[in-house]
Order: structure tokens, then C-alpha cells, then sequence
């Protein structure tokens, strides 16, 4: 009897807490052999050891998006990793990185701020898309996932820098899409309007617990991460011909970003 061919491989960036972790869960539910990638080797090493635990199959990089000697390296190491039949082909990439920091106004934003936000959600989206197109359209059904926001689709007071950010994050998919159509891989953006994760709100500001909270008060049910986890893996296992171009997804209570329904 022949061995069993490789599962087909998912990368998710950002892979450490939040969106990135329920999304490499259901992307290896969903049968993905799955590379977790982050900065915080220890999650990411954790997350693997938990997937493989329940019965999938995963693997964890330290990685930092917005490093292209880092980002180079590890293409190549995937691409050793399938030379020598340990790994199935690169059919997935889930550019999930990036992050907003701080919710100050255009006339006292903080350059540095909205210097790493372009960094991370932008310049690292497409390190890391450079890096393994070329793995994704030799594998003859790769898919390209771009996380970007509802902020990249609408602004808001306080938000230019990470509206910016994502904006970018949208134009990158958009364009791309457009560049290489008639190549078999599928471009696809999902954009969460409020979730909440671990983590994010926390991060813009800078570890004020009590600040990130009220960014949910009232709300009686935000989106969670398997939410948009789920809402991404359902658009990756689609028949290879049909592409989600766009996919906006809000809990019921959020309009827009400005219109909250809010209980008292």
C-alpha cells in the first residue's frame, strides 16, 4: 500500500493569542497540516503542542513579520521541510499579524505608533505573501488570506493610524488580486469589525485594563476569535474555483464602526 500523501499546509502569522490561534485550531480541524507563527515562541510552541494533542497536526516558528532576512529564512526552511517529503505543499497563508496601537488624533498621533502599525499589518503582509507565492502557486491551489479590519473600510475619530494601516492591508489584497488573476491562487480579505481577543485592546492602550474594557461596555455579545476563525476557515475551504473576494463580518450590535447599539 502507498503512504498517504502529506497534508497541504496552512501558515497563520500572528498565530500567538486571539484570531490566529482559533484560526490554525479549525484550519487543522479542517485537516491542514498548520505552521503557528509569532514572536512569542512560547504561545506559539504551546498552540502546537495543544493541536497536536487533540489530534491535528501543527508546528511552531518564532517569527517576526516585519524581519525579511527572518521571513526569507523560513520560506526557505518550508520549502527544504517539502523537498524532503516531510511536509505537504503550501496551500494556505493566513497573513493574520498586525494590531493598532493608540487612539490619539491625526494632530497628536505618535509617528513611531503609526510607523509599527504600517510595519506590521502592511510591509509584514507582504513579506510574508512575497516570500511564499511562489510556494502557494506551485502548489497549484494556494490561497492567500489578508485579516484586514472594518477600520480599513471606514474612519473614525482617533483611528488614522491603524485606518491607515489597514487600509493598506485592503489595497495590498485588492491589487494583488488583480495581478495575478489567472494563476491558481485565490486572494481573499476577511475584515472583523469588534471582537474581542485577548490582548488587542489592551495593547492600543498600552496595558490600561480599564480603558481597553469600556471599548465593550454594553455590548452584549462582540464577536469572539472562533468567530472570525470560523468565518475564515469556512472562506479557505470553499471549492478552489470560488473565491471570497471580501468578506465583512460585525457582531448584530455594530452597524458600523461609529454605531454601537449599546445596553445601559
Amino acid at each position: 500500500m502507498a503512504a498517504a500523501e502529506p497534508a497541504a499546509t496552512a501558515v497563520v502569522t500572528g498565530a500567538s493569542g486571539g484570531i490566529g490561534a482559533a484560526t490554525a485550531r479549525q484550519l487543522a480541524a479542517a485537516g491542514y497540516h498548520v505552521v503557528v507563527t509569532a514572536r512569542r515562541g512560547d504561545r506559539v510552541a504551546a498552540l502546537a503542542e495543544e493541536i497536536g494533542a487533540a489530534g491535528g497536526s501543527a508546528e511552531a516558528q518564532v517569527l517576526d513579520v516585519t524581519d525579511r532576512a527572518a521571513v526569507d529564512a523560513f520560506a526557505a526552511g518550508l520549502a527544504e521541510a517539502q523537498r524532503a517529503a516531510d511536509r505537504g505543499p503550501v496551500q494556505v497563508l493566513v497573513n493574520n499579524a498586525g494590531g493598532a496601537l493608540g487612539l490619539d488624533p491625526v494632530a497628536e498621533g505618535d509617528v513611531d505608533e503609526w510607523r509599527q502599525m504600517y510595519e506590521t499589518n502592511v510591509l509584514g503582509t507582504l513579506n510574508v505573501t512575497q516570500a511564499l507565492l511562489p510556494a502557494l502557486t506551485a502548489s497549484g491551489d494556494g490561497t492567500v488570506v489578508v485579516v484586514s479590519s472594518t477600520a480599513g473600510h471606514g474612519t473614525y475619530e482617533g483611528g488614522a493610524g491603524y485606518v491607515a494601516a489597514k487600509h493598506g492591508a485592503h489595497v495590498l489584497a485588492e491589487t494583488l488580486r488583480l495581478e495575478i488573476v489567472g494563476t491558481p491562487v485565490r486572494v481573499i480579505e476577511v475584515a472583523p469589525g469588534m471582537v474581542r481577543t485577548e490582548g488587542f485592546s489592551t495593547t492600543r492602550f498600552h496595558g490600561d485594563e480599564e480603558r481597553a474594557a469600556k471599548v465593550y461596555e454594553g455590548v452584549a455579545e462582540p464577536l469572539t476569535a472562533d468567530d472570525v476563525a470560523d468565518t475564515i476557515t469556512w472562506a479557505v475551504t470553499r471549492p478552489s474555483h470560488v473565491n471570497i473576494d471580501l468578506l465583512v463580518v460585525r457582531p448584530r450590535a455594530q452597524a458600523s464602526n461609529t454605531k454601537v447599539h449599546r445596553e445601559p
